[in-house]
């Protein structure tokens, strides 16, 4: 820009560092433009401030509602300094031409997420002159800085060459133009009360593909959670680059992770050390141990070692060269190892990054801190999935079985007995892997460990039995002690024999079938627990 354009209008809400910030650019040769708190600031801090009031002919009004909503204000950022009648007009009207503009909103996002947040709350903390000059500094090709994060490059260019860069100016422009369609956005869906919704989203991961190959290229945007296990917070320590397969089963992971730490917290008052295989999208191998994470890992992996084979393991703790060479041994034949896709863990030491690499860089070492700190934390967002031309939503899956339900029935050889521990914590194993699999689905948990996973099945019985066959295929044919979870109801005692006569001793499922009775008198029958809960309260339907 030429000289004659160095003028700065800066207005912030955020004042950290805003005085170093404009004392910086005075000593290249800017001046300052502001009002109202932000002046104040600088003013006390030794900063020469000229008063945007003196632009527009007089100071804020409506309480300060209005303040740079001005021709005069606009003109400075949208007159082109290379059209000569812009020149000459805001020669004629006395009007600087601002070259920057530093400027953030009010804290609407805080605003509508306040306790008792009303129409009213929200509105007196909508920012309008922010986004308006900050959307006119983008149309005017200004230096528009919206971010705090934002204003420390910016300074280090002008200060290194004078100017900053085209493509700098560019991708400014490009960040004030998103963070206010996020800011109206989050307006508009508060206000909307449902009628409208605004998902934006900004790239924190480039994938050279998909899917699949021809589905190029693919990426990863975040929403801009606070959530400390969102997806974009995870870190790639050892490896190739994470794929678009690897995030969607580390979300997958994370889902059945958290859902076994939440049940298990809510049962026992503790969360354990939790291991989840997941491969192609559903759980393969999971485990919960208290204060035994090498049993953990172990039972994890050999829950189905075919499955687990280059699929993806998520641990709430640090993997140490122990853990990691019971990783890749554990139900292996003498000699040979378990290969893994993608590790996820909230650490890694140095040798267990070297235990578990693979040649090519195939093997992703991922860490995320939180996962010892927040294993339990449920997402609690809408979950959304693009169907053709438009998008579906929901509440996200954040209900927890709770034993204690009042609408609990058990039948079978206890029912007016305490239902023994080993079959409990079963149970809610089997129903934190169920609930977040594919429906239909089976699920098929003994001593601690998942077995057997028939998942996304059109019809129960067939879940049931790909349920048990997974699990004697891994090597499980002792079901005894075993526990099973159906995602729903059961529409016939079919699928219930299958896992009866498979030697399966206590069952979950929802209640609301027109065969109800069938069922429990068969489990009675059978000396098999049933334990049952409304469909209406507890259906676990996962990944429609």
């Amino acid at each position: 820009m030429a000289e004659r354009e160095k003028w700065a209008l800066i207005s912030v809400f955020n004042k950290e560092g805003i005085v170093e910030f404009a004392k910086r650019l005075v000593k290249l040769g800017w001046k300052i433009l502001s009002s109202g708190g932000t002046a104040k600031v600088l003013r006390e801090g030794g900063i020469e401030v000229r008063d945007v009031a003196e632009l527009v002919g007089g100071g804020a009004i409506l309480g300060h509602r209005v303040v740079t909503l001005s021709r005069e204000l606009h003109a400075g950022l949208l007159a082109d300094p290379n059209n000569t009648e812009h020149t000459a007009e805001m020669q004629r009207l006395g009007l600087p031409n601002i070259g920057m503009v530093v400027c953030d909103f009010y804290p609407l996002r805080e605003a509508i997420a306040k306790d008792g947040a009303t129409v009213d709350s929200v509105v007196e903390l909508t920012d309008i002159g922010g986004p308006t000059m900050v959307r006119s500094a983008a149309k005017g090709g200004r230096i528009v800085i919206c971010r705090f994060e934002d204003r420390e490059p910016v300074l280090q260019e002008l200060e290194s060459s004078g100017s900053v860069r085209p493509e700098t100016r560019q991708s400014l422009r490009a960040r004030a133009e998103f963070e206010v369609a996020r800011y109206v956005g989050d307006s508009a869906v508060f206000h909307g009360a449902g009628l409208f919704n605004a998902i934006t989203g900004e790239r924190v991961l480039c994938m050279p593909k998909g899917e699949n190959g021809p589905q190029s290229p693919a990426a990863l945007y975040s929403t801009g959670s606070d959530d400390p296990l969102a997806i974009g917070n995870f870190r790639l320590v050892a490896g190739s680059p994470a794929s678009y397969n690897n995030l969607t089963d580390t979300d997958r992971c994370l889902q059945t992770l958290t859902h076994i730490a939440a049940i298990m917290l809510k049962m026992k008052g503790a969360i354990p050390d939790v291991v989840v295989c997941v491969k192609h999208g559903n759980p393969c191998g999971a485990s919960a141990m208290f204060a035994d994470p090498a049993q953990a890992v172990i039972k994890a992996v050999r829950g189905d070692t075919r499955a687990v084979f280059g699929g993806t393991v998520m641990c709430n703790f640090s993997i140490t060269r122990e853990l990691a060479e019971l990783m890749v041994s554990a139900g292996m034949p003498e000699g040979q190892t378990q290969k893994f896709d993608c590790v996820i863990a909230s650490g890694f030491d140095a040798d267990a990054i070297e235990v578990l690499t693979r040649k090519g860089g195939k093997c992703r070492m991922v860490e995320n801190r939180a996962l010892a700190e927040a294993s339990s934390l449920l997402d609690m967002h809408p979950r959304f999935r693009y169907v053709r031309g438009g998008i579906l939503v929901q509440p996200n899956y954040k209900s927890v079985l709770d034993f204690k339900d009042p609408d609990l029935k058990t039948y079978g050889p206890l029912p007016e007995m305490e239902m023994p521990s080993w079959i409990q914590m079963n149970l809610a194993l089997a129903w934190a892997i169920c609930a977040t699999s594919n429906s239909n689905t089976i699920t098929i948990v003994s001593d601690g460990m998942l077995i057997g996973n028939g998942v996304g099945q059109q019809d129960r019985v067939g879940a049931a039995e790909l349920a048990v066959k997974r699990a004697m295929d891994a090597g499980h044919g002792d079901m005894l002690n075993a526990v099973a979870c159906s995602d729903s109801f059961f529409p016939q005692p079919d699928a219930p024999k299958v896992l009866i006569d498979a030697g399966i001793r206590a069952i979950f499922s929802t209640s609301g079938s027109i065969k109800d009775g069938e069922v429990q008198e068969l489990c009675q029958s059978c000396d098999v627990v049933l334990v049952q809960l409304p469909d209406s309260k507890a259906r676990g339907f996962f990944g429609h």
